[in-house]
């Protein structure tokens, strides 16, 4: 019987440990790269699929989904926050998470770091994620072209992770529509690195079912080298109202008991917190050849500076009263947006939310109270109260309010 949808993991042919986990259920498909070094990648591959993986159930409409898929997500970032909270020595670990719940012929999407989603039709694969990688912003703003970035020396660095760096981070999320006879493939890096698009649609198209695909792309990775771990999720549509695996799959770390102690592999030098992502084409990963990855990015921005005085230069030429009404209207404009952000905070001993930033302009604060909660900020966990401390940022007024009632549930 040829199966739609299955999951697969190895461990590459390089690492000594797999930091990579996948899922396929009845309706939830995801698949998690881990980073950090150690035992970090294991733990947060592992920690992110297990919390996710009880969204896995039918939805009344996609928007149920979006939003369980989301806050599911959100879950595992703060599990993984607290997990190196209580485990120090994992600091700067985080994980890549790409998924998607089918409700009937619609898809709900959520996506962060790079790992990547594709649909296939007709023969034809396409990317529908976009990486969130620093020479992606680079092709984005056509500094360099997707060819250059293949091989671009800082590739691997990742902009947006799960883990203990942000607690609110950016997820993309999204609606798709999905026929009768798509294929959708979630994979980590080490496919998608060593494996040409065009292949991965051969293998597809060759292998119609799901647990032979999922063999065979993974053997295309290891035939071309790939040091890294290698992990695919393979999802078949057809006109049933799920996608069963043939029961839930997990694959990877996630498949084994979670071991909070340091790997014994030979590759012992811990990543730095800020989100590198070993990934190449040529040799094996080796995390002591990376460099902080805001050198580059600085350098990049200085760069864009001085070409911003430079067109500063020529408005001044055009006259100093544009330029003062430039300057006004930026101004203007800035306290505007201080005043569309949200952060929660202390405010006489309760935990409080405030409107605009942290910052001040001389004497004057950026930010006013806006809601004091009756929170006692002395009733919170050491964690909860050290980063409520040091101030939640949120991207509006209505996560700033589920913060609140997180905190609220805490104490319940």
């Amino acid at each position: 019987m040829t199966r739609l949808s299955a999951a697969g993991s190895h461990v590459g042919k390089v690492r000594a440990n797999n930091q990579d986990s996948g899922y396929a259920g009845e309706h939830l498909f995801v698949v998690a790269d881990g980073m950090g070094g150690h035992a970090g990648g294991d733990v947060a591959s592992a920690l992110a699929i297990q919390s996710i993986a009880h969204i896995d159930q039918p939805y009344e409409s996609v928007d149920d989904a979006i939003e369980a898929l989301r806050s599911a997500l959100l879950e595992a970032n703060h599990e993984l926050a607290e997990t190196v909270f209580e485990h120090p020595e994992l600091a700067g670990m985080g994980t890549t998470v790409s998924g998607i719940v089918r409700v009937g012929d619609q898809l709900a999407l959520a996506h962060i770091g790079d790992s990547r989603i594709y649909r296939w039709r007709e023969g034809t694969l396409t990317q529908v994620t976009k990486d969130h990688t620093f020479v992606q912003r680079l092709v984005d703003s056509g500094r360099i072209t997707a060819d250059e970035a293949a091989v671009h020396p800082r590739r691997s660095v990742l902009m947006r992770v799960l883990g203990d760096v942000d607690l609110t981070p950016e997820i993309d999320v999204e609606v798709l529509t999905t026929d009768v006879g798509d294929r959708w493939l979630l994979c980590s890096d080490g496919l998608s690195g060593y494996v040409t698009e065009t292949r991965m649609g051969e293998i597809l198209t060759e292998q119609p079912d799901a647990e032979r695909a999922i063999q065979a792309l993974i053997d295309e990775s290891l035939d071309n080298g790939a040091p890294d771990n290698v992990t695919a999720v393979v999802v078949g549509i057809d006109r049933s109202p799920s996608s069963s695996a043939g029961g839930p799959v997990m694959v990877g770390s996630a498949a084994r008991p979670l071991s909070y102690s340091a790997s014994t592999s030979k590759r012992s030098v811990r990543l730095p917190s800020l989100l590198l992502h070993p990934l190449s084409a040529v040799t094996a990963p080796a995390d002591e050849h990376f460099e902080p990855e805001s050198e580059e990015f600085l350098h990049a921005l200085i760069a864009e500076y001085e070409r911003n005085k430079v067109r500063r230069r020529i408005v001044w030429l055009v006259g100093v009263l544009l330029i003062a009404s430039l300057i006004i209207g930026l101004l203007v404009a800035g306290y505007q947006w201080t005043q569309s952000r949200y952060f929660v905070g202390v405010s006489n001993g309760q935990v409080a939310i405030f409107q605009g930033v942290q910052q001040n302009i001389g004497p004057f604060p950026l930010s006013t109270v806006y809601f004091e909660s009756d929170i006692d900020i002395d009733d919170l966990s050491p964690f909860s109260r050290e980063r409520v401390e040091s101030t939640i940022n949120a991207s509006d007024l209505p996560e700033a309010l589920s913060i609140i009632d997180r905190l609220e549930n805490e104490l319940d």
